[in-house]
């Protein structure tokens, strides 16, 4: 297992970021390596996030010397979203089958935490987030069909998308963590557009479905003085609470978004106007 950390900063100094700083504070480049787990680790509020690619062998997911816990799961709960093959998760000795597009919730207290591939010519790719938690609740099997799909935007606005969220009130209970899929509709590039901000949360996404020789445009920092930052396939960007989290791609993607801070209400955002943005 590979964990990067990444600090904390104040909005005053992003304004001064050059590309490579930008990149360097809020992107993860790659997510996905083969029989390895990649993560990194954000002091805004303490997310973890990253890719778990079994290919030829389980993969445990092991604590580290950052965490100071006995297990991963000691003091932290967690979402799994997989986005590749079929594969296993084993939590403590009982095995979940899960399908490309079906996630998990498993709440603290957890001790063991191995992940599999059925195939390894085509092997899972288990994407994901935790934070710190307070209370135990109970592991959560969501099958996509269970998620809860909210479609939204329009054609005419290059904005039509579904939000698929997984880990969410009206899904399964978790202490602090939100997390969900969204799928934008051919011919439409935006997402979270018009933007918001949401200072009780921060955000994390991962874009992936990017079509080869396509990006995203990734919008950050303040409405008054908005950053982008460029990202292909399979990438994560980490967005603090005073941050906008708008993004254009030069075709229609996926990304998975996660969420945690002092709520867990998603439409709990501060809107912001698209003529406002600077």
């Amino acid at each position: 297992m590979k964990l990067q950390v990444r600090y904390a900063n104040h909005p005053e100094d992003s304004k001064h970021y050059t590309t490579e700083d930008l990149r360097r504070h809020y992107l993860m480049e790659k997510v996905f390596e083969a029989d390895d787990i990649l993560l990194v680790y954000s002091h805004q509020d303490r997310i973890i996030s990253g890719g778990v690619m079994p290919v030829t062998k389980a993969l445990p997911l092991e604590t580290s010397d950052e965490l100071r816990a006995a297990y991963f799961l000691e003091r932290r709960e967690l979402g799994v979203i997989n986005i590749g093959g079929a594969g296993k998760v084993t939590l403590d000795g009982k095995v979940y089958n899960v399908k490309s597009k079906d996630g998990m919730y498993v709440g603290m207290g957890t001790k063991e935490v191995v992940f599999e591939s059925n195939d390894p010519k085509n092997p899972a790719k288990f994407y994901i987030s935790s934070c710190p938690a307070h209370k135990t609740y109970p592991t959560y099997y969501i099958d996509f069909d269970k998620a809860n799909h909210r479609p939204c935007g329009e054609a005419k606005t290059l904005n039509k998308r579904v939000i698929n969220q997984y880990i969410h009130p009206d899904v399964c209970k978790s202490c602090q963590l939100a997390m969900g899929m969204t799928e934008l509709a051919e011919g439409s590039g935006w997402n979270t557009m018009p933007s918001h901000t949401h200072e009780r949360r921060m955000e994390v996404y991962f874009y992936f479905n990017i079509p080869a020789d396509n990006v995203v445009f990734h919008m950050m920092g303040q409405p008054q003085e908005t950053r982008h930052i460029v990202m292909q396939n399979e990438q994560l960007v980490i967005s603090p609470s005073w941050s906008i989290h708008s993004g254009i791609g030069t075709s229609n993607y996926t990304f998975i978004w996660a969420m945690c801070g002092e709520n867990q209400e998603f439409d709990d955002m501060d809107n912001i106007k698209t003529t406002d943005l600077r």
